[in-house]
């Protein structure tokens, strides 16, 4: 038996990280400032920022039997993330190219060459893991682990980045909804977040809204509210939201009361956006622990 804090269901991928003075126009060519190379990928990464945090993780997802797929395992197994449910295969490992301007603002590009796995291709009877936590990416593979939680009694949480089939599939099966702002408009047709979030309620109980540099809006069965952002020095926000839901999942683990798990969770998505690349800027445990009490007069 294999027991965790947090399983991490979804996608992978390996990311080129430049660093630009502006994004390129039409037909333009530029020189990058910077380059890194690192794995990324939102349940990925949300499992290295587990593990990084001192909590136990694994991912399950896919990765290529390729370079990519070969340098970001060593990464996942350095950063003692648990790799026993990760799918191997001929298509490429999922392949990121970004581009960063200065003040952390990028453009993101994703190629993937294979098919979402099949709601048989990894084994969940081993494992016990607190909670899970699915970003969308792998809506059988998801949709098989979902029953297994409920019945050992696991919280669930779905990162809903944008509306696809599988976030659709998952947002009202979970027990937290954190999504990101787009998540929220698209879904909800509304405008704004205010308007969206008790649309959202309507779906999920619990729902939480990352809003980048504004901060996070929620509204659970207990209370609502809003929170600011932690002010940074912003290089890359690349990983940010990943970073926000992998502490957000090892929070609810360890039972940690709502606002301490909210102000929490900001920090390290802050602090994930003052490094170039996502795998880079995510923090351990006492930069955290640090950071937060740098802050603690302000955000009481």
């Amino acid at each position: 038996m294999i027991n965790l804090d947090v399983l991490c269901v979804g996608a992978s991928s390996f990311d080129l990280t430049f660093t630009v003075p502006t994004h390129p126009t039409p037909d333009e060519k530029m020189f990058a400032d910077a380059l890194w190379a690192c794995g990324g990928g939102p349940a990925a990464n949300a499992a290295v920022v587990v593990a990084r945090l001192a909590g136990t993780a694994a991912y399950a997802g896919y990765l290529g039997a390729d370079i990519f797929g070969d340098q970001h395992l060593a990464e996942l197994t350095a950063d003692r993330v648990v790799t026993d449910f990760i799918v191997r295969g001929s298509p490429a490992t999922p392949l990121s190219v970004i581009l960063a301007k200065p003040g952390g603002e990028r453009v993101l590009v994703n190629y993937r060459a294979s098919a979402p796995l099949p709601a048989d291709s990894i084994d969940f009877a081993p494992v016990r893991a607190k909670v899970l936590l699915f970003d969308g990416h792998e809506p059988e593979l998801s949709l098989t682990a979902l029953p297994q939680a409920k019945i050992h009694g696991s919280q669930t949480v779905l990162d809903a980045g944008s509306v696809h089939r599988g976030t659709l599939a998952l947002a009202d099966q979970v027990d937290y909804l954190v999504c990101s702002e787009k998540f929220a408009l698209e879904f909800t047709g509304k405008t704004g977040v205010e308007a969206a979030l008790p649309k959202l309620v309507e779906a999920n109980p619990n729902v939480v809204i990352t809003l980048g540099a504004k901060g996070v809006l929620w509204q659970t069965s207990l209370s609502q509210g809003r929170l600011p952002a932690y002010p940074v020095n912003a290089i890359d926000t690349t990983g940010a939201g990943d970073a926000f839901h992998g502490a957000f999942a090892l929070c609810l683990a360890q039972d940690k009361a709502w606002l301490e798990t909210l102000k929490f969770s900001s920090a390290v998505a802050a602090l994930t956006c003052t490094k170039l690349g996502a795998r880079t800027g995510l923090p351990n445990r006492e930069t955290v622990v640090t950071f937060l009490a740098s802050f603690a007069e302000n955000f009481e």
